[in-house]
């Protein structure tokens, strides 16, 4: 395992982008979140699209 947990499959992190669309995620969760998000192209253009989709359906919402 490494440091703090640190790693973590794409699945995972997916999940837990998603998670944190709706509530905060714990601080513990954030970092290693970022921290994927930093080395992971893949994960990071999901993060992308997940906060683009939110923001679109918040305008059309509007």
């Amino acid at each position: 395992m490494s440091w703090l947990g640190l790693k973590h499959h794409c699945k995972d992190i997916t999940r837990l982008v998603s998670q944190s669309q709706d509530a905060p995620l714990p601080w513990l969760q954030r970092l290693r979140v970022r921290v994927h998000l930093s080395m992971c192209a893949a994960c990071a253009r999901f993060e992308a699209q997940m906060r683009f989709l939110r923001e679109a359906a918040r305008r059309y919402k509007a």
